[in-house]
């Protein structure tokens, strides 16, 4: 009977891998031991925590991204997390998109966001960049706004005059660790909704949602 069983795996996995790619997850961050938990690398931690709850790798080395293949509710999906560090995010982005022929509404990009305290979320259908460069090099690569976006609180500057760079490029301070970590266990959640268009229902749902409750 184990026999047929791997066999049966064997199967599902065949159809699922000969399933076309028709979206993208995006998380955005930079490369490199010492940007781990820093703020600007938000969208890298939730794009961990949803390879995990996909049981999928994001390790493979394509379109200057780390990249993974998986389904999620249904949906195939590309992962990635751009190795090209943050300014220069679209390059990586434009060049899936090209490649699997998808358009801008299918990608799904995870970034931090200085205006949200931690332990909140953000969905937006589009938008300007709002200061991320991440996505304003995204929006520049792709030549439109109109993709969604998740931006993961990570608390704003202590004063205006304090150097922006400084503060993304800073770590989060340990007592702000459970917030954070709480809202980046949602984006499975999330890019459930998401990957179906169900973008109204993700809005609705999560951006509410605070994870120091």
């Amino acid at each position: 009977m184990a026999n047929i069983f791997d066999l049966f795996k064997k199967i599902e996995k065949k159809e699922e891998s000969s399933s076309p790619i028709t979206h993208i997850i995006c998380g955005l961050g930079n490369p490199g031991d010492k940007y781990v938990c820093t703020r600007h690398n938000a969208g890298f931690v939730a794009m961990d925590y949803l390879t995990r709850e996909m049981g999928v790798s994001c390790n493979r080395i394509r379109f200057k991204a780390l990249c993974g293949e998986g389904t999620i509710n249904g949906v195939r999906v590309l992962l990635m997390k751009p190795q090209t560090y943050m300014n220069a995010s679209g390059e990586a982005v434009a060049e899936a998109s090209a490649f699997y022929k998808i358009p801008p509404e299918n990608i799904i990009v995870i970034s931090d966001d200085v205006a949200q305290n931690i332990g909140r979320v953000r969905i937006r259908k589009s938008g300007s960049a709002g200061g991320q460069r991440g996505l304003k090099s995204i929006i520049e690569h792709l030549k439109t706004d109109t993709f969604p976006r998740v931006r993961i609180g990570v608390g704003q500057k202590p004063t205006p005059e304090y150097d922006l760079a400084d503060w993304v490029l800073g770590k989060i301070p340990k007592e702000d660790e459970p917030a954070y970590f709480s809202v980046c266990q949602q984006i499975y959640g999330i890019a459930s909704l998401l990957v179906k268009g169900e973008i109204d229902e993700a809005m609705c749902k999560y951006n509410g949602f605070n994870g120091k409750q």
